[in-house]
């Protein structure tokens, strides 16, 4: 028998009570062009064998590359321990544990995650994970308003576009927007708009460290500028990095929150991705009730995963402005296990050999005409941007055809203001020969 979940009755019930009349009303903001009309053309049906086979086909027409691209994704190794570890029956669900009798081994890597999210951001508190990277900064935004009793947050305008966007989104919900403030020719935040812009309603700043340029930011005299004025500092963090740089908690950050996808998930399609956030405990603890995602009501780690275990009635019972409701575990499982094998010493010598990847591939594109350094005198870890005389994705075309992903095109951002190049990441993964290659990529 078909399912039919609802009725024609059914549907005008609904309609009415939210005030359309048609289900495309419910679909207005959406643009035209990206509604199909109709529904597309359906292949026969197969056997077990025949879909096994025709996916293989497609898989085959998948090309590898030889990736140089970042700006939040990272091509790192990831032991084949993790996957195997994660397939475990301590940790069959990766769902809100809420039976803490049969989530043992899930509430202890939770922990184990918290605590090294809180060693590597120099932070008092971590929650459970978040979506992603940018879902984390919005939360972190929603905090921060939160905590401040203020309206307006205020970004670097060298923070990941991504970020921008779905901070933006959140706040917009919220009846508040994002404010940019633009980025000095140093590559570093423009303190003195920053400072012609900080007011009594700013909640606070995020600023990435390093920045989507790969530029080292100056956190403390921005702690400092931005905490004067009674908001809060907010610092999108690359996780590899902090094995080389100080924390941002060191540097005086109050929130933290960074893409955990570097550790134990490799690259698939933009994902799979883990937020991280942690922030300082004063904050978490002058939050109105309890507030359940992006920050708990906790006294010290442990209480939080104690927490953990009740967020179901919290949520019922008490106030929640997140709307993130449950954790990426299974991803987050993934990262903790990569960075246990690590350990400190693996983690900085990962660090150590993308950094010198990093330099040595910044050295031989120096050398080249038609290539620019953005910011030739600015400090950088694993990645840096170029301007590139001729067509950025041209250059990525001919990269293709030589299997090496030559980096991101600058111009798929406008909103960076920013010429046209590349931005070029580097990881542990990559060898000196795969760099001259990309080299010669460049050079044409």
């Amino acid at each position: 028998m078909s399912f039919v979940p609802h009725s024609d009755a059914d549907r005008r019930e609904m309609f009415a009570k939210v005030g359309v009349s048609d289900i495309s009303e419910l679909y207005s903001d959406v643009p035209d062009s990206l509604i199909r009309d109709g529904l597309p053309e359906m292949p026969d049906a197969l056997s077990e064998w025949e879909a096994v086979r025709a996916i293989q086909e497609m898989a085959g027409q998948n090309h590898s590359l030889v990736c140089f691209a970042g700006a939040g994704q990272y091509d790192h190794f990831v032991p084949a321990a993790v996957d195997h570890l994660i397939r475990r029956s301590e940790f069959y669900t990766a769902y809100t544990p809420y039976q803490p009798e049969v989530s043992q081994g899930t509430l202890q890597v939770i922990y184990e995650f918290q605590t090294m999210v809180c060693e590597l951001t120099g932070m008092d508190v971590a929650n459970a994970s978040m979506y992603d990277g940018p879902s984390a900064a919005a939360e972190a935004g929603v905090m921060a308003r939160a905590v401040t009793r203020r309206d307006r947050v205020l970004a670097a305008g060298s923070l990941n576009p991504h970020y921008r966007k779905v901070t933006d989104t959140y706040l917009r919900g919220q009846g508040s927007a994002l404010q940019s403030i633009p980025t000095g020719p140093d590559g570093l935040v423009d303190r003195d708009a920053l400072a012609g812009t900080l007011g009594d309603d700013v909640a606070c700043l995020i600023v990435q460290y390093p920045n989507f340029f790969g530029v080292i930011e100056e956190i403390e005299p921005l702690a400092e500028l931005v905490q004067q004025a009674g908001a809060l500092l907010v610092v999108v963090a690359d996780p590899v990095t902090l094995a080389l740089l100080r924390s941002p908690g060191e540097l005086g950050a109050d929130i933290v929150v960074a893409e955990g996808q570097p550790f134990g998930n490799p690259l698939s399609f933009g994902g799979p991705v883990v937020g991280l956030f942690a922030a300082k405990q004063k904050y978490v603890r002058k939050m109105p009730g309890r507030i359940v995602g992006a920050t708990v009501d906790v006294e010290d780690r442990r209480g939080y995963v104690l927490t953990l275990q009740t967020r179901e009635q919290q949520i019922r019972r008490d106030k929640a402005t997140s709307n993130i409701c449950t954790n990426q575990g299974l991803n987050a499982l993934a990262a903790t296990i990569h960075l246990a094998l690590l350990g400190r010493v693996g983690l900085r010598e990962v660090a150590e050999v993308s950094a010198r990847n990093a330099h040595y591939a910044r050295g031989k594109l120096e050398a080249l005409d038609g290539v620019e350094l953005l910011y030739p005198d600015a400090p950088f870890v694993r990645e840096f941007a170029v301007k590139t005389k001729e067509n950025s994705r041209a250059i990525l075309e001919r990269g293709f055809s030589a299997g090496i992903l030559a980096g991101v095109s600058l111009s798929r951002f406008p909103i960076l203001g920013a010429p046209d190049g590349l931005l070029l990441a580097f990881t542990e993964k990559r060898n000196l020969a795969e760099i001259d290659r990309l080299v010669d990529v460049i050079a044409g």
